[in-house]
């Protein structure tokens, strides 16, 4: 077989045939999710929140307890996401709006990075799991992603740039593990996180010239 394919494929011989349909699952919804979020629409957190808690579980079998409470923060986040886009002002307009992050938010956003990264380090230290070099990527990976997920329900800007660098890292680290479909659904986040970053700075653009008229 071409080595590729065993790279990717190989891993799977010897997994439960559940785990594998689960990943799958999560790998659809995980896409409709991001391409949900380019496009502003609110129906990014419920198919989110099925990718996550799926995601969540799968990572807990396998004791990757890095990833697990990302995607665990993942699914707190979606809720209050989802309820953060929901929101209207007495007018009926929805209340929040694409903008991009002051210094006390980029300070908020900081201090999350860091107590996300704190936080998944005692998990893997409360279960007793041994850490290595691809655990603290995925702790500093945890980090990006949630201070990014948190920006996103606020619907900062600076959300895809983190989402960029949080995917580019962990594709590499998903294949090493011999999870295939998740290190290719991250290669497609990245592609779909440029373009959201696009087309969310041409809505805020627009925005801003609408209201200097």
């Amino acid at each position: 077989m071409n080595p590729i394919f065993d790279f990717f494929l190989g891993p799977y011989e010897e997994r439960a045939v559940s785990l594998i349909i689960l990943e799958a699952t999560a790998f659809f919804f995980g896409i409709a999710s991001v391409i949900y979020a380019k496009r502003e629409d609110i129906m990014v957190y419920p198919t989110g929140l099925v990718a996550t808690a799926i995601t969540t579980y799968i990572f807990f079998v396998d004791r990757l307890f890095g990833d697990m409470m990302m995607n665990f923060y993942f699914s707190i986040m979606s809720i209050y996401g989802w309820w953060n886009w929901a929101r209207r002002k007495s007018n009926r307009e929805y209340a929040v709006h694409i903008s991009r992050t002051n210094a006390r938010e980029k300070g908020i956003g900081f201090v999350l990075f860091l107590l996300t990264m704190l936080v998944t380090y005692g998990v893997y230290r409360a279960f007793g799991a041994t850490i290595e070099t691809s655990n603290y990527i995925d702790i500093f990976t945890s980090g990006i992603f949630f201070t990014a997920m948190w920006y996103m329900a606020n619907k900062k800007l600076e959300n895809w740039t983190l989402w960029i660098l949080g995917d580019l890292i962990t594709v590499p680290l998903y294949a090493y593990r011999g999870w295939g479909m998740f290190s290719l659904q991250y290669l497609i986040f990245t592609i779909l996180a440029i373009q959201g970053y696009l087309a969310w700075k041409k809505s805020l653009h627009n925005d801003l010239q609408t209201s200097s008229k």
